[in-house]
């Protein structure tokens, strides 16, 4: 419990989207912040934006991650709304100028977690031949097809709640979502499998939440900064920097997980290529505040490895290639 910064922010409105998982994450943070400054009034301010809008097709083909943050940057714009929550996953390496993440709060799991309608099942490699998996994620396809050549994948759009009854209706014989977000909405039970690492990589700051503000309120950014954790921030900075320096987008297959332990940073990261139907993955390792250069240079590190499709020894990294179908 702490008092209110010096500059008394009374009233704190929190745009979000409204899906049951982002209202779930926006109240999180609205009863972390009730809970550590008790006179603050916080209130949920719900909308709806294009990417939700849009279901029909998948993220890569409609405009990329940004499309679940614009109408919630306009929300801060106009002054209807003060800060903005979102699942780290989901915000563009570049934000728009005027922008800033103020915080990333702690972690949940970073993992994604496979989903089967036929409950005898108990993993990836049980699923039988030919096997119909939906998912809508290029990085998620890209690493199914190294595991299991032989799946149908499918595009799945929608929030958790719908991609769940679409697997429960029979259109697919397996789902594959992020672990976080079902853990958050009480579906923990509903998962068979989770794929950790290094089998099977995570997106870049998959598991964080992320509070967004104008860079030019500071009294937002000092009350939210509290609500940052180091390890996590440490962490996602190092993935998010190895996919800047990728140009990462939804249009390119790009997983990144790093672990930070006693001061000692390990990321591990994959990029895919659907075109070439190959990919190449690498880990490099290094001190805590070498996050964003440990980023740039595994980045550089499969980046050779792609146009070689070889492998390269160097010291601190391990790298390797495998292909998909």
């Amino acid at each position: 419990m702490s008092a209110l910064p010096h500059h008394k922010i009374a009233t704190l409105k929190i745009a979000t989207r409204e899906s049951a998982l982002a209202l779930w994450q926006a109240e999180h943070v609205a009863s972390c912040l009730r809970e550590r400054y008790p006179k603050l009034q916080v209130s949920l301010v719900p909308m709806t934006t294009k990417g939700d809008q849009i279901l029909d097709r998948p993220l890569s083909q409609i405009g990329g991650k940004g499309l679940f943050l614009k109408e919630l940057e306009q929300a801060m714009l106009a002054g209807t709304a003060d800060c903005a929550v979102h699942s780290l996953k989901d915000v563009p390496m570049q934000l728009e100028q005027g922008f800033a993440l103020a915080a990333i709060m702690q972690r949940a799991s970073a993992f994604d977690a496979l989903i089967v309608r036929d409950s005898s099942i108990k993993t990836l490699m049980q699923l039988p031949e030919g096997a119909r998996v939906g998912s809508s994620s290029q990085r998620r396809q890209v690493q199914l097809h190294a595991l299991r050549p032989d799946f149908k994948l499918l595009d799945l759009r929608g929030n958790v709640n719908t991609r769940l009854r679409k697997l429960d209706a029979g259109e697919y014989d397996a789902i594959v979502l992020a672990q976080a977000g079902l853990d958050r909405l009480g579906f923990s039970d509903r998962i068979t499998q989770v794929l950790t690492a290094p089998d099977f990589l995570p997106a870049a700051g998959q598991g964080a939440l992320a509070l967004e503000c104008l860079s030019a309120r500071a009294d937002v950014a000092e009350l939210l900064a509290p609500l940052a954790d180091h390890d996590t921030s440490i962490c996602v900075q190092a993935e998010r920097s190895l996919a800047t320096a990728l140009f990462g987008s939804c249009q390119m297959p790009i997983a990144a997980f790093a672990e930070l332990a006693d001061g000692h940073l390990r990321l591990q990261a994959l990029l895919g290529d659907d075109a070439a139907r190959q990919f190449v993955r690498g880990e490099l390792s290094g001190r805590a505040d070498q996050a964003q250069s440990l980023g740039m240079a595994l980045a550089n590190s499969l980046r050779a490895l792609a146009k070689t499709q070889g492998f390269t020894n160097q010291a601190g990294s391990q790298a390797s290639t495998g292909g998909f179908s």
